[in-house]
């Protein structure tokens, strides 16, 4: 009961800093009269096209939650429900941080010029989002949970229509984590879709056709990519970890109830050690994100000025600072001065959050695993207590380290972006095949990481040390998350000040923060890749364990498992394929309109603005029109498989999606980032001879819209793919094995 209570205890913490970020955000100011029309613009476009997505995902919530309860266990399409309404939830509140947090961030820039405080208010609009995910995802999955009647390895629950028996919290939990699921699939392809067709229009149309800046608000494609940044980075990032963190605990509960059924003690404890981690991680993002938002404050000092200095300096002002008599020397009075604190790094500031909450929630993990394991003899668990605390600190060394390996290739610190950046004086061509092959390179480090650190966590701790390892990558979600949305904040600000014809040292600000905000986003990219790969093992795992053992000297068995493999790759790469198609339908679309509004008279010279609404409504009924069938695909095709084929198939369909996902998810992130970062390097000046607007830069922009559709809309997608099936095949396991046709 204990862990209830701090479990609710570190929620409700978490509810109250959002709100207090929250506010404390909008208290800000937003800026000039043209900067608040188009944040006004960019909120509302955000919120009509959450409204409308829902009108679409609503109805098929409903169908599955139908569909659980009358033929798998009452309660779970209610469960399905709550999770899909919770998660809708996490994504609205983390949205706003950031349709509130862009305008205020370039205002930061603009009135301070501090680059400490601009990344702060960028890092609070960030932190609403970090924290909702495992708030909001938690208190639901333990509602649940605690419900349903806890760690039961007895718990009988039936299915309304036909009476299947099944193990009811097992069943609710991975209809809870399908409720996520389902919400994040959608949101990603959709959200994927009408960002980057946005941003290819917006880049080819203005840019390479016109010469214009990136943001210059006479393309009509910019305010669609503004707001495409928060539906897809934001919104979309928000539900996609938040269903990661939430399969997690439920593959831990799978698995403990299959490796110890019969003894209530040690599954008690199992169940529990999850909960610890998680609600350790989210007690330490707070102390962590918060650490960096507090110090990067405005400060004061107390200045000695003599009052003639005084009065010279501050002549005319509207708003004198504050001052006091010096007791002491006649003449000289102590000056309240506001300063901001000196920043060279901001990169360096978000990487001590990372590194702090990993600290925090290790040292965390390893008295949960002492309290809750200590007194208990675990056979399977080869280095007694300390097992599973060591696997947890596997997944956490691995979130860290594959930040750091898609930083190394992602990032314009280093070489890789460097000497992709100085491939662009030679073409297009040099560029797309140089950044194919970064994100390929890229791909096996990354994978002998997450493998060897999945390896070593089943060496100590069997089945369960992959799904608690799982856990330890994504204990700290919220401090991961907070600094992705920083990505998309940054992103839009910077994309304000140049809308809303700001000085160059407001830009200059904005850009840095941004091209850091490609590397955190890519970063952020990567930890999802990584957490889903432990999170797709780890549920099949628990597949296995729910279908009867396989007769692997069976021959039609082997074959069975190799066309699923087969099937696998297949149905991963049309998902790929219609993502890509879907996504340059829309740029075509969005192209074609940016140029027709050009060519009205007035809008080229900036006398006439052009109709941001119609650019908006086409982009959005393109990812709308595209979001059903390459979801439904990922969602249906266990059950496809399934049914006629039996369950050995769909285990080799799920490992082939399970493998093509995470690789195809790796090379697309990273190669994708790359090819962003290096546009970014050349319009910081960073590459001599090859400035805005040259044959270089339209090289690298084309070379950069190759990209968009990678990182933005394949690479985030392919995991949640893999998920969603792999979840649905999982609570569908036995209904396979019973009522198959061949």
């Amino acid at each position: 009961m204990l862990v209830y209570y701090l479990s609710f205890g570190v929620i409700v913490a978490a509810f109250a800093l959002i709100a207090a970020n929250f506010f404390n955000l909008k208290n800000h100011k937003e800026g000039t009269q043209l900067m608040v029309e188009r944040a006004a613009i960019i909120r509302s476009g955000a919120k009509t096209f959450l409204r409308r997505e829902y009108r679409v995902i609503v109805p098929a919530c409903i169908i599955i939650a139908l569909v659980y309860s009358l033929f798998r266990e009452a309660w779970s399409g209610v469960c399905f429900l709550f999770a899909a309404t919770l998660s809708a939830f996490a994504v609205e509140v983390g949205m706003r941080g950031g349709a509130y947090g862009n305008v205020r961030t370039t205002n930061a820039a603009k009135k301070t010029k501090a680059m400490s405080r601009t990344m702060r208010i960028a890092l609070m609009g960030g932190s609403i989002s970090g924290f909702a995910v495992p708030a909001f995802g938690l208190v639901g999955w333990l509602i649940v949970y605690i419900v349903s009647g806890g760690a039961d390895a007895n718990a009988k629950g039936y299915s309304i229509i036909g009476g299947l028996e099944c193990n009811a919290v097992a069943m609710r939990l991975a209809a809870y984590s399908l409720g996520c699921s389902v919400v994040a699939m959608f949101n990603r392809v959709a959200g994927g879709n009408y960002t980057k067709s946005a941003d290819i229009a917006a880049d080819n149309v203005g840019k390479n056709n016109h010469g214009l800046e990136e943001d210059d608000p006479k393309n009509v494609c910019t305010i669609a990519d503004f707001i495409g940044d928060l539906v897809n980075d934001i919104a979309g990032n928000v539900s996609d970890l938040l269903e990661s963190l939430m399969a997690t605990p439920t593959a831990c509960y799978i698995i403990a109830v299959q490796s110890f059924p019969d003894n209530d003690e040690i599954l008690l404890a199992t169940c529990t050690y999850p909960i610890i981690m998680i609600v350790g991680g989210l007690a330490s993002s707070l102390v962590s994100v918060m650490f960096i938002i507090l110090k990067n404050r405005k400060r004061v000092k107390w200045t000695p000025m003599s009052a003639e200095d005084y009065e010279a300096k501050y002549h005319g002002s509207i708003k004198k600072p504050f001052y006091r008599e010096d007791g002491y020397a006649p003449g000289i009075r102590m000056v309240r001065v506001e300063y901001s604190i000196e920043m060279e790094d901001p990169g360096l500031e978000l990487n001590i959050a990372t590194w702090l909450s990993a600290a925090t929630v290790a040292g965390i993990g390893l008295y949960g695993a002492y309290a809750v394991f200590g007194n208990l003899n675990i056979e399977s668990f080869k280095l007694g207590w300390v097992s599973p605390w060591i696997a947890t600190v596997c997944g956490i060394i691995s979130s860290v380290a594959v930040g750091m390996i898609t930083e190394h290739y992602t990032s314009t610190k280093y070489r890789h972006v460097k000497e992709l950046a100085n491939m662009a004086p030679d073409g297009t061509a040099f560029m797309v095949t140089k950044g194919t092959s970064i994100g390929n390179l890229s791909v096996l480090p990354e994978v002998a990481v997450i493998g060897l650190s999945m390896l070593i966590s089943g060496m100590l701790c069997g089945a369960y040390g992959v799904a608690i390892a799982a856990v330890g990558m994504l204990s700290f979600v919220g401090t991961t998350v907070s600094i992705d949305a920083f990505g998309p904040i940054a992103d839009n600000a910077g994309g304000l000040a140049e809308s809303c014809g700001l000085d160059p040292e407001v830009r200059e600000i904005t850009d840095q923060l941004d091209a850091l905000g490609n590397t955190t986003a890519a970063i952020g990219k990567g930890n999802a890749i990584g957490s889903a790969a432990f999170a797709v093992v780890a549920l099949i795992i628990g597949y296995i364990g729910s279908i009867p053992t396989p007769d692997y000297n069976d021959p039609n068995v082997i074959i069975s498992i190799i066309v699923g493999l087969i099937f696998g790759m297949g149905i991963e790469k049309c998902f790929i394929g219609m993502l890509g198609r879907n996504t340059m339908a829309g740029a075509d679309k969005m192209a074609k309109e940016a140029e027709r509004q050009l060519a009205i008279p007035g809008v080229m010279d900036g006398t006439v603005q052009p109709d941001y609404n119609r650019a908006i409504e086409i982009s959005a009924d393109n990812a709308l029109r595209y979001m059903l069938v390459p979801s439904l695909l990922s969602l249906l095709a266990p059950v496809v498989l399934g049914f006629p084929f039996g369950p050995e198939i769909v285990l080799g369909m799920l490992g082939g999606m399970a493998a093509t996902a995470i690789g195809e998810a790796i090379f697309n992130g990273n190669a994708g980032g790359a090819r962003d970062n290096a546009k970014k390097a050349i319009e910081m000046g960073m590459v001599p001879g090859c400035e805005k607007g040259s044959e270089a830069h339209k090289a690298a922009v084309a070379n950069d819209t190759v990209g968009d559709t990678e990182k933005d809309v394949i690479g985030v997608c392919c995991d949640i793919s893999a998920k969603s099936a792999t979840t649905i095949a999982t609570s569908l396991a036995s209904m396979f094995a019973n009522y198959r046709i061949f």
